[in-house]
């Protein structure tokens, strides 16, 4: 019989370099193969960019929070996934990858540079045998929506979400998903 599941836990504020850090070390010592890692950690602050701080601090936390968390906790890892052979690193960007969105402001620039990130580890991966998967999804039904005044069939049940990436996940080591796209069905939320 196969043994248990486990849950391991560790709070941690990946938009910090050091939380990176310290996270990636909780998952090494663990001393388990590492199996998926699935880069989901992000934040939405809407806003359009003329209204933005003159600072930059909005994109640079929108940074922090969408691009640098992944782009930490897996450079950590990559060489353990390297060393196995194989694995498979997900990274949910979003649809505002792809395009702006009115409002986006900050959050859609940084989520491009996540999906420049996820295309750049999958061409270098290659050959190591880590599959690489961008996740793409539309609007999905989760706290950052609520307040937004629209019915729940506007969105993406966050089930589906992940019932995609299982099966991306679950291919032959001969096949990657490059791209995840997934959309509600009467289309993205303007």
């Amino acid at each position: 019989p196969a043994a248990p599941a486990a849950l391991h836990t560790l709070p941690a504020d990946l938009s910090q370099w050091a939380d990176c850090q310290r996270f990636a070390k909780f998952v090494l010592e663990l001393n388990l193969p590492l199996v998926a890692l699935l880069n989901n950690a992000g934040a939405f602050t809407p806003g359009r960019l003329q209204d933005e701080p003159a600072d930059g601090s909005q994109l640079r936390e929108m940074l922090a929070s969408n691009l640098l968390s992944a782009y930490d906790v897996t450079r950590a890892l990559l060489p353990t996934f390297i060393a196995q052979g194989q694995g498979h690193i997900f990274t949910v960007c979003s649809t505002a990858s792809l395009m702006a969105y009115p409002n986006g402001g900050s959050y859609s620039i940084a989520k491009f540079a996540l999906l420049g990130f996820t295309k750049s580890l999958r061409e270098e991966l290659k050959p190591q045998g880590v599959r690489v998967t961008a996740v793409l999804p539309g609007a999905t039904l989760t706290r950052s929506w609520e307040g937004a005044g629209q019915p729940a069939e506007r969105f993406i049940r966050p089930e589906d979400v992940a019932e995609a990436v299982f099966s991306a996940f679950s291919l032959s080591p001969q096949a990657v998903v490059e791209e995840l796209l997934i959309r509600p069905q009467l289309g993205d939320i303007g």
